[in-house]
């Protein structure tokens, strides 16, 4: 209940201090008062703000008065237990250089959301600007709950159907781009000279291999410890595995066809890691010789579609290829279903011998045991 509290001012005139209070088993919640020099407007006021506080949502609001949509982005980025990435951290950060970022939580409205998907597109591609929105859209799903902020999660479902009618937001199309062994010969042997110069730099050759013949993600591959190596079941702990919904904590076995496997056995053991090296490091590396070498929109994550497709091709079924690629999902496996069995276009590469066998195994001649691939 507000209460009403007359007072002097120092000037002699009347002030009516209107105070609400609430109390939640006996605690107090909410204060908060507002002098009026009428006791009408005081009791207004009163009347008013009580309505408010009681609607549904209206003591959250309350403490959380002024906070933005700006405000909600930068507490999930800077408070998020799970690992949401550098990419989506990076998405979410650009959005607060829009004016959307500016409005009260509880003003952010569907419409907002549709023009500001509308400014994107000027210049993007609906897959692109689809992405931003699935990015804010996580914001929206835990604000609420999990610090009173309002964004309303309805308002960015009616935002999100809209703009996929407008044809503003789209899926991403899935790549289907396969590096051609010439192009592949021709990274191997850049790196292997750059190897030769640079003895402290990353086997790029040996890491680019095995994203190849084990289909694991370049993050992956960083984080792969000894400890979780089972060479005796030809498989490897995959640590916070990429999957929708989950990271970290998502670890998966995975087998390891015998190219990959003789790969690690090639690595020197100097730290716990198999491949200790930064993934950034790995895929700046990796772009930088594709622009080089004039090897035009070749990405590091294609090695990872090149190796499944290979497994498909070498006559795999899809139980056979999740439990190398660590899909929990077969659904993501059936764009391969088309392929058809022929045979191993790896089989005698002649990479392999050099990528599998660390300097110390090498003849007096120079020359490396062959392996036979899986």
């Amino acid at each position: 209940m507000a209460s009403i509290t007359i007072r002097k001012r120092f000037d002699g005139s009347t002030a009516h201090m209107a105070q609400i209070v609430i109390k939640r088993k006996g605690r107090i919640v909410h204060r908060e008062n507002k002098t009026f020099d009428r006791r009408q407007a005081a009791y207004a006021w009163a009347a008013q703000r009580e309505d408010e506080l009681k609607a549904p949502g209206g003591l959250a609001r309350s403490k959380n008065p002024s906070a933005t949509l700006g405000d909600a982005i930068d507490r999930y980025v800077e408070t998020s237990i799970k690992e949401i990435g550098r990419t989506k951290a990076q998405v979410l950060r650009s959005i607060k250089a829009y004016s959307i970022a500016d409005l009260p939580c509880q003003d952010v409205a569907s419409t907002d959301i549709v023009e500001f998907a509308t400014e994107l597109a000027q210049g993007r591609q609906p897959q692109t600007v689809g992405n931003y929105l699935s990015h804010l859209s996580s914001v929206f799903s835990i604000a609420k709950a999990a610090w009173a902020y309002e964004l309303s999660e309805q308002a960015m479902r009616d935002a999100l159907k809209v703009t996929k009618r407008l044809g503003l937001t789209s899926k991403s199309h899935s790549r289907d781009r396969r590096p051609t062994l010439d192009e592949l010969d021709r990274l191997m042997q850049h790196f292997a000279d750059r190897g030769a110069r640079t003895v402290k730099s990353a086997p790029m050759h040996q890491i680019i291999a095995f994203a190849l013949f084990s289909t694991r993600r370049q993050e992956e591959i960083t984080r792969i410890a000894w400890a979780d190596l089972n060479t005796e079941h030809k498989r490897i702990l995959v640590r916070d595995m990429k999957n929708p919904g989950q990271k970290i904590g998502n670890n998966v076995w995975c087998d390891l066809p015998e190219p990959a496997l003789a790969i690690i056995r090639a690595m020197p053991r100097t730290s716990g890691e198999i491949f200790p090296y930064k993934a950034d490091t790995l895929s700046a590396a990796f772009t930088r010789a594709c622009m080089f070498l004039g090897i035009h929109d070749l990405h590091f994550h294609d090695l990872r579609h090149e190796g499944i497709t290979r497994l498909f091709e070498q006559g795999l079924n899809i139980p056979h290829v999740a439990s190398v690629s660590g899909h929990r999902s077969w659904q993501a496996l059936k764009r391969y279903t088309h392929i058809r069995q022929s045979g191993d276009k790896y089989e005698g590469w002649k990479w392999l011998p050099d990528v599998s066998t660390d300097d110390k195994h090498r003849t007096s001649s120079g020359a490396v045991p062959r392996l036979t691939t899986d």
